[in-house]
């Protein structure tokens, strides 16, 4: 017959199976799932190292020595993605020299085309188009030209244009390159892609460039589109109007509501002008 201490007892043994289990349940779990995770920074190269401070010598020593340049980190990144993010002009050189590929992506799509326009290096970026990269990313990719749009990097912005950039590449959730620099107020970029040929009217969805430059309250960009042809009465999905979405009694909207008027007043005189004009045709007929 089992007593009381006996029941005791066993409850105690499996009390004590059950932690052990489930202390090394959690160690295999942090062994195997969140080390690689943390270790994205811990598998790099020596490559890597180097190409990411600048250090030239050492990134030529170890090219020479028979060191892969298109050696990996568990996130993809290369040797090339740290010296275009870290602008090191002459060690991308050296790598693209020795057979890096251009055209490297990480697991997150990210290029070194994209890290050069992240931080505005126009010479890592040239090299690179000289080179064979893609000027244009794929559609589920971050972009190049938003990147670069979005920081205020008009010389790369230029230079992804020459070659061969869609300046109306459209990405679902950013929409346009030059609705991406309405959105950042970046002035020197919305002027540049206008300039290049993008369309003022084409921004996101239904919401245009005006639209949003209007929203942001930034009278400049507003009155560049503006002169680029943008429709002052486009309407969004909601039916608004770029003077409807702009800050109530800001200067975006006195400037809108002006130029609405001097509009309709030219549009007035031109009409009166050709009436005027057609009844002297009829009469000295």
């Amino acid at each position: 017959m089992i007593n009381r201490r006996d029941i005791t007892v066993v409850f105690n043994i499996m009390l004590l199976l059950y932690t052990v289990t489930f202390q090394s349940a959690c160690i295999l779990f942090s062994t195997y799932v969140y080390l690689p995770v943390m270790r994205s920074w811990a598998d790099r190269s020596p490559l890597h190292d180097a190409a990411s401070q600048g250090r030239l010598l050492a990134l030529r020593t170890l090219i020479l020595q028979g060191h892969s340049v298109n050696v990996l980190t568990i996130d993809h990144v290369t040797p090339l993605h740290e010296a275009c993010l870290g602008d090191h002009v002459a060690c991308a050189r050296a790598l693209i020299d020795a057979g890096a590929n251009v055209n490297a992506s990480t697991i997150d799509g990210v290029s070194p085309l994209f890290n050069a326009c992240t931080v505005g290096s126009v010479a890592c970026a040239e090299i690179l188009l000289e080179n064979g990269a893609k000027p244009q990313s794929l559609v589920y990719c971050p972009s190049p030209i938003h990147e670069a749009t979005s920081k205020g990097h008009h010389g790369c912005v230029e230079a992804l244009v020459t070659w061969g950039a869609d300046v109306d590449v459209d990405i679902p959730h950013l929409g346009t390159a030059l609705y991406t620099a309405c959105v950042c107020q970046e002035l020197e970029c919305a002027r540049k892609l206008l300039r290049e040929g993008a369309n003022v009217q084409k921004g996101k969805s239904l919401d245009s460039p005006l639209h949003v430059a209007a929203e942001k309250d930034c009278t400049a960009v507003v009155k560049l589109l503006l002169d680029f042809g943008a429709d002052i009465n486009a309407r969004n999905t909601e039916f608004r109007r770029p003077v409807d979405v702009a800050p109530p009694s800001s200067s975006t909207e006195g400037f809108l509501l002006l130029y609405e008027g001097t509009s309709r007043r030219l549009l007035r005189t031109i009409i009166t002008l050709k009436l005027c004009f057609t009844k002297l045709l009829s009469i000295s007929c």
